[in-house]
Parts: structure tokens; C-alpha cells; sequence
């Protein structure tokens, strides 16, 4: 839309929009320029610490100095701390803040800090069960220490389980330990309230898969990268698979040997961090400093001989002298496809006489000698190249920091196959052969850049006033091409022209589809002020969305015999995966602006406190203000009690807003038959939207409540959480909507030149309910180290009412039109409602084994039909060996008892059997889709073994 057709309030929120976007993007530049005319060059750290207690010391030590410190806030808090200002070394300035307390710290060879009672013997002060929790087994000092968490909490936070939301953080070392090659698989074997859910010929999200938190939508959890938000993928999921009609970000673009951990926070957030954080956020942190070098390769395959990937990752630590670093890595995978079909059933060729459903007579010589493997139905072939790093460097009064995560991703997918007897996606020719005389298989090559920027600069302007300035770039783009495939209009329309053999010849088999772009800049101020009884924060975010659709080839979209009197009229558009049009095409922005404050006290020695309030502004969406209340009471030594209230939003994505596209996709049309059917995706804005009387899109509004509580026996913690999201107004794509339904539509679907539309509407509130449940063990036995983690969800989601908007042509329908069953089914129960991780770690001098069982819950899909697909548990083994202290042997099975959903009995194609004049058969099918096509929790791949080497220097 032009800037004169915006109304005024519209030009006032835009004009606003870029004055506070360009006047902190000056004063970033001037304080950059500032600081690093300042900069001198005595290698020691600058330190602004006040004395107060021990451990808000230690918090802002560790925020200054970017170093990670392990320590109890039992332990620490009681003693006062001295302050500390001025350039000092670590060591300095440790003495002097400890000076008086009774506390040491100890810093390791590696560069790691763990503060304990001076008296303590260094020996066995403190014993390293794993990288998440730390135990003290010193008498006077017992209890649960754990790293500091940022997340959830823009205060000076104390010990995870004394924050006053769930926080859970999983580790480089967790990560690498579950044998997974992507990112999205890690995180769901070791934290159950996520999924990340598998589909196969669902065009882009074979690739990007769904990632989800407490069975809510991808859209609906939001990423963040040390606290920085995250772009979305450019990908809209609009075929039928979990997350139908939403965008998530893509977490595979970032290099697992970048992270040093994962934070998940478990628990509305929006008011904190603004739209999507419904379900909770997802913060990614990456290594810093104080890792070591390290270079490991892997290979692994299925052992059904196929999927073969070979991993190899480089991570480098470079030191800038005393002042600062730069940690990078660089990842490489190459994954080979995998295909889990079964036979092709029905007959490829023309000459073939249906017997009765199901069952067919040839005696064509052709259809004996036919290929029934003609589908591919699993994991894509795919080729990674992922680089990242994160830096920081201390200039004048502060920290200039900047990362980036920079990937490209070649896939190649498969569609549905196009055999020879259909005339309209392979039409025949005048020797009665079909254009491709045995069938094609179209391929989707997809081309995947993501990249991502941010450049910051942190530090202290007064005594307690820390600030963080810092810009972010990010952008998603996607090139896709349709290979081994045909545009059926064109080699019909040349009919009239040439010979078979020359249309054969003539007829191109590849195109360039379309594109998808999708970038996000964000100005991001953020600060904070200690008082002496509360932390007080304060941000201003200004963001700029920018989303495209490039259109493709002519050839990948056009019609080419539309308009000629042929005896079949073929389809247009390359087949498998057609293009996008001029008119389709797609260049729109978005500017946001957002304030938010939080406040962080203890109301009592025993009681914490978190509030927070947040106004956003997007353009074309109404002001949206939101709160968070919540606390923390901590009983006594062993039992914590937490809850909080909240209310979110979710903004309408650039995809909802503004993809639209005509493509040709299979829809069942009873439990065993699919039919090829023109399906457009229209835009709210779009003509035939506006013909039918569709609303633009307004924001998603929800409610969070959750109450929970921590017990804390010294090896021993479990954590009990309930929770309840309300969400109003949520946006869903319809159903795909008819001719027949009214007059109006059958009109506009004619204009369309398309067999249905579907549109995106706020039209269904929905609720969820659940638990999240987490017990963990640490013990330092004789004989090795030996950890415990037992993690389980519980998570339920109705569809509680649907709705259409007024005054359109859908109102007047049956609400059953406009959603079909399966729409609900996906929000409701294609993801599993309980999922269990069980984990056993145990680690003696050089080895080290890591034991794990994973339960995937019941979940039914409908496809035609329903069916319910039960619960499997999964079994991980791994075993790594040192054999040196630098290099390390390590390998490992995953699924090992090769466990495979339930065979699949809807929505299946190519069902059926044929026997010639002999009655002998030729094929008997059950269908090509031996496992179910639409979810697959764990996915169908079987039992995967794999081995490496890793290399510390």
C-alpha cells in the first residue's frame, strides 16, 4: 500500500515508526564512534560493582567479564560483598569483591570459576556431575548450584529453580550426547513439552519442519538468540501437516557446535518479549570464551541402508589478548534421502479394466514390466553449510558485542507421482502414448540462505544503570524449482503444432518456481537499574518486517491451452510443485514499535516478585498492551512454590497477511482415493477475498496461568508445573471452500480459474491444559559419576469454539464448510498429548555411556478417515571413549530396537491389486503410504547407528 493511502492514524504510526528507528540508529553510531575513540590498551577489565550480597555481585561479575561462574545462592547470599570499581584483572577483582566473606574462587585450567568456602579442600570441593546442574558435596555447603539463567527474568538472577517461571536449560554436552544431526531433533529428545514433527510430500515442510512448545503452533514460540529475536522462516505451511497456516522460525539453520545452551522457557512471555511468545520462548546462546577448540566428524546411517550422513564441525576460540574473543564454527552435513513407500497398486497405464473397487484386469505387457516403486516417501537429500560466530570486546566503559549465523541448505523432495494414464497431468498423444511415456516423478529443489547479524554495545552509564544497544539483521530466503516434471497445458497445446516425438523433445522438464524472502531489522534499547530493593528494566524495540514472493518462470505457472478446443483440457503449471505468477508476486513492509518495563523485588526474604508491562504498535493492527504477574515463595530449604498470570498476543505473520498462490494438491476424496484438485491460497486483501466479504487479519489475544513448584533435597530436585493458555481469536487457514457453496463464490472461484480457495481468518478460541514434570539425580559415586533426569508432559488443546466473520459470505454457511473436522484435528490431536524422557548419564575416567529412553504418546489423525496411532517408547545408546586426553572415540545407536509408528490405513493412494487374463498378480498394495504422510512425532525412519571422533585442542 502507498504511503498516501494510509489514513492518518496509519501515516502518524509510520511517521513515529521511522523517527525513533533513525534516531536510535544514530545514537548507536555515535556511541560506537564514542567508546571506540576511548578505547586504551591496558589489557585488564573495567568493573562497575557496588557492594551488596554475594550472589547480585557475582551476577553483574559475570555479566561484565562474559564468564560463567557456578555457585549457591545459599551459600553466597548471606555474605556482603565489597565494590569493586576500575580496571582489574578476574583474579583482582574476585579477591577484592570476596575480601572478608569467608568465600574463595577457584578458577580452573579452563578458565572456570566455582566460589566455595575458603576452607574447602580443593580436591573435592566440588565434583562436576554433568553441564547442567553442579553438586557441592562439602557438609557445610550442600545443595544445588546451577549456572545462571537469562532468560524470563531481565533482573539479576540468582539460581534457576529461585526464578519465578519454569526455566529449563539443555547443554552443548546434552545436545551432542543425543546422536541427533539437527538442531529440532536434539531438543525434542531432551525436553518432551517440544515437538518437532515429521511429514512427507508437503512440499516446503518436509524441509522446515514444525517446531512446537506445549502443542501449540510453530507461530506461537518465540526464538531468540542471546535474547536478540530471531526472524521467521519465509515458508508458510499451507498443506495439511501440524502447523497448517502458520510460520515458524528455522532453529536447523544454527549450527549445534555454535550453542553452548539452549534456555526454555516454559511460560507466557509476551509481555516481556513481545508477539509469539504464547507457548513460551526459546533462547539460543551461543559459545563465547571459555570452550575449548574442537573439530568432530560423524557418519551414520539407517539401518535400512539408506539415509547415510556424514557430520563434520569445526569450533574455534580465538582470544583478542586480555579484552575479548571470537568464537567460530563452521558445520558441514550431507544427508542422503530415505524412502519408506510401499508398491504403486493401481494401473500406470491406459489399457486396464477395473474389475471391482480395488481390483484391476491388464494384460498390457507395459503394466507387468512397470516400476511400483514410484514414489519416494521420507526424509529429503540435503546439503548444509553452516557458519557462525559471536564476539566480544571490551571498549572504554563496556562491551562492543556481535554475532552471526549464516547457512545454505540444497534439498531435493519428491511429489506425487504422475503416471501414464493420467491425462491431465500427462496427457497423451496422437501415437495414444502419454506425453512421458512411463510416468515422472516430480522433484522440489529447494535452495535455503539463512543469515542473521548483530552488532551491540553494553555497559554502565552511571553507577547502577546498565544499557544494551545493538541492531539486528535477519533474513530467510528460499529459491525453489520443480525438476522431472512437465507443464501438462504446454505439451497438450502443442498438439495442434508438431508430432509426438517432437513435443517430447520440446517439452522442458525443470522450471524455476518462486521465491520467498522474509527479513527482519530490529533497534533494540534495553535498560536496567538496581535499586536497593528492586531491578527495574526498561526497552524500547522498533522492527521492520519485509516480506517477499518473487514469481517464477512462465513456464512453471502459465496456462498454455486454456483457450484451445482440445479434447482434454490439461492442467496448467509445472507439475508437482507449480509457480507463481507476476500477479501473484508479493513486496510488503511492516513497522513496529514497542515499549515494555519490568520490575523484579523480593517482597519478603522469602518471596520473589516479577511484573512486567509491554505496549506494542504494528501497522495495520490495533495497539496492543499486555501484563505479567508472578512470584516465587520459597517455603523453606526444600520447597519452592511459583505461579504466574499473564496475558499475549500474537500479531498476524507477513505470510498470513500477505502469500497467496495457486497450486495443485491430492485431497482425499474418501478413505482410500485421492483426487488432483487447483487449490488457491488468496490473500485477505485480495479480490476474491474482498468479493466474499473476508476481514483483515487482527492479532491473536491469550491468557497464561500457571502454578508449580520445585522440591530441592540436595541430590534430588523435581519440579512440578500446571499450566493454562486461553487463546481468542486465533488465526486458521479455512477449509478449502467449494463452488457450490454459494453464488457468489462459485463466481469467484471461476474468475480465479481455480477449483477451491482457502483464505486466513481469526475465526477459533481455543484452550490448553497441561504439566510439565522434571526430576533430575546427581551423585559422585566410588566408582564414577552418575546422573538421572526424568522428564514428562502432559498436554491437552480443544478447539472450544469457530466461528466466521460477519457480514461475508461465509456466515452464512455451516461452520462445518468453512473448518472442516480435519482442520480441528490438526490443533487438537496430531501431536502427541504426552510425551516421557528418561536419561541416564554415567561417566568413569575415560569413558563415558549415555542411556536414553524416549515415549512418544497416542495422537490421531484424520485423513479421510481416523486413526489412531499409539504410543512407542524409543531407546538411545552411547558410548564415547577417550583415547587420549585431546581425542575421543564415540558411538552410538539411536532407536535401537527400530521401532516404527503403526502401519497407516487412511489417506492412502495407490491402493489395490492386478492380475492379468491368467488371474496371475502382478502387484498387491495396500497403497504407497506405508506410514502415515501426515505426522510423524519421531518420524519412520528406524533404527540409526552412527560413529565419530572428536578433537579437543
Amino acid at each position: 500500500m502507498l504511503f498516501s493511502q494510509l489514513t492518518t492514524r496509519e501515516k502518524k504510526r509510520v511517521y513515529w515508526a521511522k523517527f525513533f528507528s533513525f534516531k536510535l540508529l544514530i545514537f548507536c553510531t555515535i556511541i560506537l564512534v564514542t567508546v571506540a575513540s576511548r578505547a586504551n590498551t591496558n589489557d585488564l577489565y573495567l568493573f562497575e560493582i557496588h557492594a551488596q550480597s554475594v550472589d547480585k555481585a557475582l551476577s553483574l561479575f559475570g555479566q561484565q567479564t562474559q564468564q560463567t561462574l557456578i555457585y549457591s545462592y545459599e551459600l553466597t547470599h548471606p555474605f556482603t560483598s565489597n565494590a569493586v570499581h576500575g580496571y582489574y584483572t578476574q583474579q583482582q577483582a574476585l579477591r577484592i569483591l570476596l575480601r572478608n566473606t569467608s568465600l574463595h574462587a577457584k578458577i580452573s585450567k579452563t578458565g572456570e570459576i566455582k566460589i566455595v568456602k575458603q576452607h574447602e579442600n580443593s580436591n573435592n570441593a566440588i565434583a562436576k556431575t554433568n553441564d547442567k546442574i553442579v553438586e557441592n558435596t562439602d557438609n557445610n555447603t550442600k545443595g544445588l548450584i546451577e549456572k545462571i539463567a537469562i532468560i524470563g527474568n531481565r533482573g539479576f538472577s540468582r539460581s534457576i529453580t529461585e526464578l519465578t517461571i519454569p526455566v529449563d536449560i539443555l547443554t552443548n554436552k546434552a545436545l551432542l550426547a543425543t546422536g541427533e544431526t539437527e538442531l529440532g531433533r536434539m531438543i525434542q529428545k531432551l525436553a518432551p513439552s517440544f515437538n518437532f514433527s515429521s511429514s512427507s510430500i508437503s512440499d516446503g515442510t518436509d524441509v522446515l519442519k514444525p517446531a512446537t512448545l506445549r502443542g501449540l503452533g510453530p507461530d506461537q514460540t518465540l526464538i531468540l538468540i542471546n535474547g536478540k529475536r530471531r526472524h521467521h522462516a519465509s515458508l508458510i505451511h499451507i498443506n495439511t501437516s501440524v502447523g497448517r497456516g502458520t510460520a515458524g522460525a528455522d532453529i536447523n539453520a544454527i549450527p549445534a557446535n555454535a550453542i553452548d545452551r539452549v534456555e526454555i522457557l516454559r511460560d507466557g512471555a509476551a509481555a516481556q518479549y513481545g508477539s509469539d511468545a504464547i507457548a513460551g520462548v526459546i533462547n539460543i546462546v551461543l559459545k563465547s570464551g571459555r570452550q575449548k577448540n574442537n573439530i568432530s566428524t560423524s557418519i551414520g546411517q539407517y539401518h535400512k541402508g539408506d539415509g547415510e550422513t556424514v557430520n563434520t564441525s569445526i569450533n574455534y576460540h580465538h582470544a583478542i589478548g586480555t579484552k575479548g574473543f571470537i568464537n567460530t564454527t563452521l558445520s558441514l552435513i550431507h544427508h542422503n534421502s530415505t524412502d519408506r513407500s510401499s508398491l504403486h497398486g493401481t494401473c500406470q497405464y491406459t489399457k486396464c479394466k477395473e474389475l471391482e473397487e480395488g481390483k484391476y484386469l491388464s494384460d498390457d505387457p507395459r503394466e507387468a514390466a512397470a516400476n511400483r516403486k514410484t514414489f519416494r516417501i521420507g526424509d529429503p537429500h540435503s546439503k548444509q553449510f553452516n557458519l557462525a560466530y559471536h564476539s566480544e570486546f571490551t571498549l572504554a566503559q563496556g562491551k562492543l558485542y556481535s554475532f552471526a549465523v549464516y547457512s545454505e541448505r540444497h534439498n531435493n523432495t519428491a511429489a506425487f507421482f504422475r503416471h501414464a494414464n493420467s491425462q491431465e497431468a500427462n496427457p497423451v498423444l496422437a501415437d495414444g502414448l502419454a506425453t512421458v511415456k512411463d510416468g515422472y516423478l516430480p522433484f522440489i529443489d529447494s535452495d535455503i540462505t539463512d543469515k542473521s547479524f548483530t552488532l551491540g554495545y553494553k555497559g554502565t552509564m552511571a553507577k547502577d544503570l546498565f544499557y544494551d544497544l545493538s541492531y539486528s539483521y535477519g533474513k530467510n530466503s528460499i529459491d525453489y524449482e520443480t525438476q522431472n516434471a512437465i507443464n501438462a497445458s504446454y505439451a497438450n497445446s502443442l498438439q495442434t503444432q508438431f508430432s509426438p516425438e517432437d513435443i517430447r523433445n520440446k517439452t522442458p522438464t525443470n522450471a524455476s518456481a518462486y521465491g520467498l524472502s522474509l527479513s527482519l531489522q530490529t533497534v533494540n534499547l534495553d535498560l536496567k537499574r538496581q535499586f536497593s530493593e528492586f531491578d527495574l528494566a526498561f526497552g524500547l524495540e522498533v522492527r521492520k518486517d519485509h516480506y517477499q514472493v518473487i514469481a517464477g518462470e512462465q513456464y512453471s505457472y502459465f496456462d498454455y491451452d486454456q483457450h484451445l478446443q482440445l479434447p482434454v483440457n490439461a492442467l496448467p503449471g509445472i507439475q508437482g510443485f507449480p509457480g507463481i505468477s507476476p500477479d501473484e508476486a508479493v513486496d510488503e513492509q511492516r513497522d513496529v514499535l514497542s515499549f515494555y518495563l519490568e520490575l523484579n523485588t523480593s517482597i519478603t526474604p522469602n518471596i520473589d516478585f516479577t511484573g512486567a508491562l509491554r505496549f506494542d504498535d504494528y501497522d495495520g493492527v490495533n495497539d496492543i498492551s499486555n501484563f505479567k504477574l508472578a512470584a516465587n515463595w520459597q517455603v523453606n530449604k526444600a520447597l519452592a512454590l511459583r505461579s504466574s498470570v499473564s496475558t499475549g498476543f500474537r500479531a498476524p505473520s507477513m505470510q498470513q497477511l500477505y502469500f497467496n498462490n495457486t497450486s495443485t494438491q491430492f485431497v482425499v476424496e474418501d478413505s482410500q482415493h485421492l483426487v488432483a484438485e487447483q487449490i488457491g491460497t488468496f490473500r485477505n486483501d485480495s479480490q476474491l477475498a474482498k468479493s466474499i466479504g473476508i476481514p483483515t487479519l487482527k492479532e491473536e489475544k491469550s491468557t497464561n496461568f500457571s502454578l508449580g513448584g520445585v522440591l530441592d533435597f540436595d541430590d534430588l530436585k523435581m519440579t512440578l508445573d500446571y499450566y493454562a493458555i486461553n487463546i481468542k481469536d486465533r488465526i486458521v487457514i479455512s477449509n478449502q471452500l467449494c463452488a457450490d457453496y454459494s453464488t457468489v463464490l462459485t463466481e469467484a472461484l471461476a474468475q480465479e480459474h481455480v477449483d477451491k480457495a482457502q483464505v486466513f481468518l481469526n475465526a477459533a478460541d481455543t484452550k490448553t491444559r497441561g504439566l510439565d514434570f522434571i526430576a533430575t539425580i546427581d551423585r559422585q559415586l566410588p566408582y564414577g559419576e552418575l546422573a538421572f533426569t526424568l522428564a514428562a508432559n502432559i498436554t491437552k488443546t480443544e478447539v472450544t469454539q469457530l466461528y466466521s466473520p460477519k457480514n461475508s459470505e461465509l456466515h452464512v454457511l455451516n461452520v462445518d464448510d468453512v473448518f472442516s473436522s480435519q482442520d480441528i484435528s490438526i490443533i487438537e490431536t496430531w501431536q502427541p498429548q504426552d510425551r516421557v524422557s528418561f536419561i541416564a548419564d554415567f561417566q568413569r575416567h575415560t569413558w563415558r555411556v549415555n542411556f536414553a529412553l524416549n515415549r512418544y504418546g497416542a495422537y490421531t489423525i484424520q485423513d479421510g478417515g481416523k486413526q489412531r496411532f499409539e504410543a512407542e517408547w524409543l531407546t538411545d545408546i552411547s558410548i564415547e571413549q577417550k583415547l587420549t586426553p585431546a581425542l575421543s572415540l564415540y558411538a552410538g545407536i539411536n532407536n535401537l530396537f527400530d521401532i516404527m509408528p503403526d502401519k497407516n490405513n487412511i489417506g492412502n493412494a495407490h491402493s489395490g491389486t492386478i492380475i492379468n487374463s491368467n488371474n496371475e498378480v502382478i502387484v498387491e498394495s495396500d497403497g504407497v503410504f506405508k506410514y502415515s504422510r501426515r505426522s510423524a512425532p519421531f518420524g519412520f525412519n528406524g533404527q540409526y547407528y552412527y560413529v565419530g571422533l572428536r578433537y579437543h585442542f
